[in-house]
């Protein structure tokens, strides 16, 4: 081997991270090998050779490369048979076949057998070199894609979260960008939406998802529980302090506290709130000595806390504190592209839990499920579900297995009564308003859903309203 191809071969092997690319290079003729190693030596290529194909397998099972040259005939294996076991290895991987028997046939049998391309003896290193170029820039960026979608993945791998609607794309993207920040998160949704599956996404995607996450329903707890509940207590700070408790800040330290609810905090309790978040600091009840924690704060709320704030129930200075990085979780109603796989989720969750075979949904039972309003959002979905699994004889679930509100039994208008002097268009009249009030009370009141279900323009809908006058009720939440 000439001294220039010694140098050729050994740069590469140095530094195998050579940008060119790494090409390995299988063929029993020592004069092929040397000249191939050159050439792309010589061009930045990380090169290794093999004369056998037995040899050139052994390498790739120790390593990865961008590209094969591999020649027609070799001396144990036919170079369609290594063709094939290449392709059964990796079959992204690049293969150009060299052979000096050239013909038609084989080039066509090489390329429906998975190469990349079939360059014959005599090359010209020009095309060659082209030829390779075109080869190991396809095989990276078929990595770079392959990678990108592993990311992706495991970026959107959120535990229990299911969705791929363009409304749960966006929040997916933006869990993603906040969470490995400190910054406050105010999550804003009706009850049902899943405000805390995505608080613990964003923990679990944080530096902090080795440390406590503490969920705390602050709407569930009279203000003094609540306090002495985040902010522990010594002993005798009340009657019934008989000892010396943590609280929830502390238990939370160097982790993430999720506050659910919190627009129904005292006014008292904010101000606490308040100075964690602004000092880090707090003290037991009862105590004299200040504690300082490193906690993020995630919160959540199902009411406008603007307008709270406008009304004098609400701090202000609290509201801009909670208020730096917002999250606005879509209803299910808005993102019913997502209802087919939450089905699928929860049939598959539920049949687990149940020691049951899976089950599976009809057609005639997901009809209903896409057309109903979900007042309660993904958490009545899941609740549908799981009494269908459980009812359910067989695999299959249909619509006799969902509720009668949902399934559209028992919905049947009231017999109109009407003064023996109605004309037509009062009974007409009174039956359009009968019609219009039943549809808005299947959609919890929302008068965008019932346009879009009666399919006529919102205005059309508000319109027919005030003429008929129908009394709007606040739409209901959990």
């Amino acid at each position: 081997m000439s001294e220039l191809a010694i140098v050729a071969r050994r740069s590469p092997i140095e530094t195998p991270s050579s940008t060119a690319g790494s090409v390995l290079i299988i063929d029993d003729e020592a004069a092929i090998r040397e000249s191939l190693e050159t050439l792309l030596g010589l061009e930045g290529y990380a090169v290794e050779v093999a004369a056998t194909g037995r040899e050139g397998l052994e390498l790739l099972a120790e390593r990865q490369f961008d590209l094969v040259l591999l020649d027609l005939a070799l001396p144990d294996r036919n170079g369609m048979d290594v063709l094939g076991s290449i392709r059964a290895h990796d079959p992204q991987l690049s293969v150009i076949m060299i052979t000096a028997y050239g013909t038609v046939e084989n080039a066509v049998r090489a390329i429906q057998s998975g190469a990349s391309n079939f360059i014959q003896k005599p090359w010209d290193n020009e095309k060659l070199l082209a030829d390779v170029r075109a080869a190991v820039a396809r095989r990276r960026a078929e990595e770079e894609n392959i990678q990108l979608k592993r990311a992706l993945k495991q970026r959107y791998n959120f535990e229990n979260i299911v969705g791929k609607s363009e409304p749960m794309l966006k929040i997916f993207d933006l869990v993603a960008q906040v969470a490995p920040s400190r910054s406050t998160v105010l999550l804003q949704g009706e009850s049902g939406t899943g405000k805390e599956l995505i608080a613990k996404a964003i923990h679990l995607n944080s530096p902090r998802r080795d440390r406590p996450f503490v969920p705390v329903n602050t709407g569930s707890m009279p203000a003094d529980l609540l306090e002495s509940t985040l902010f522990g207590h010594v002993k005798g700070a009340f009657t019934s302090a008989i000892a010396s408790k943590k609280g929830l800040f502390e238990i939370a330290d160097r982790g993430t506290i999720f506050l659910d609810e919190i627009g129904t905090m005292s006014m008292e309790t904010q101000s606490k709130i308040l100075r964690v978040l602004q000092d880090r600091r707090f003290m037991h009840l009862g105590g004299v000595h200040e504690l300082q924690v490193d906690v993020r704060i995630i919160a959540a709320t199902n009411v406008d806390l603007r307008q709270m704030v406008r009304e004098g129930k609400f701090r202000e200075d609290l509201f801009y504190r909670l208020n730096v990085i917002t999250v606005d979780l879509p209803a299910l109603r808005q993102r019913r592209e997502d209802i087919p796989l939450l089905v699928e989720f929860f049939l598959k969750k539920y049949s687990e839990e149940n020691e049951r075979p899976m089950r599976r949904i009809t057609t005639e039972g997901l009809r209903p499920l896409m057309t109903y309003s979900w007042p309660g959002n993904v958490r009545e979905l899941e609740n549908v579900i799981e009494r269908a699994v459980v009812l359910s004889m067989g695999t299959e679930i249909g619509p006799d297995l969902l509720p009668d509100h949902i399934a559209g039994r028992g919905t049947k208008l009231p017999v109109l009564e009407h003064r023996p002097d109605a004309s037509l268009f009062d009974i007409m009249e009174d039956c359009e308003r009968r019609i219009i009030v039943d549809m808005l009370e299947k959609c919890g009141w929302n008068q965008t859903d019932a346009a879009e279900r009666f399919r006529v323009p919102l205005s059309t809908l508000n319109q027919k309203i005030k003429r008929l006058n129908i009394e709007i009720k606040k739409k209901g939440r959990e």
